[in-house]
């Protein structure tokens, strides 16, 4: 068995490692860790950053993180649209509007059920 060609895929895999946990083990080592009220209050995600893991928390954060997920993605759907909008003519024009229609009746049934409210 020739363990000399394994040799470069062993300096490969060890080179990765280093390039992945160097800086890591450095930030740690050398990064200021000074936390403060401001750095430890809740900032996105609706509850305290340091709590109890299984507190329970509203679920409506999650509905408006999914809506906008779910329209953000649709949304995109429109860019291939818009780049082929010469090929695909009228009826493309047309599946585009009632694509859209779908949409905006959509988002008016969540605003209208209080889907996106927040308090």
């Amino acid at each position: 068995m020739n363990l000399e060609a394994y040799l470069p895929v062993l300096l490969f895999i060890l080179v990765g490692l280093a390039i992945g946990v160097i800086p890591l083990l450095l930030g740690w080592i050398l990064g200021p860790n000074r936390p403060d009220p401001a750095k430890n209050s809740a900032y996105e995600c609706g509850f305290e950053a340091f709590d109890d893991a299984r507190m329970k928390f509203d679920v409506r954060y999650y509905l408006v993180a999914i809506l906008f997920i779910l329209f953000d993605l649709e949304i995109a759907f429109l860019f291939p649209w818009a780049v082929a909008l010469k090929q695909v003519g009228i009826a493309g024009l047309l599946a585009v509007f009632v694509f859209l229609a779908i949409l905006v009746v959509g988002f008016v049934y969540e605003w209208k059920k209080g889907a996106l409210e927040w308090e």
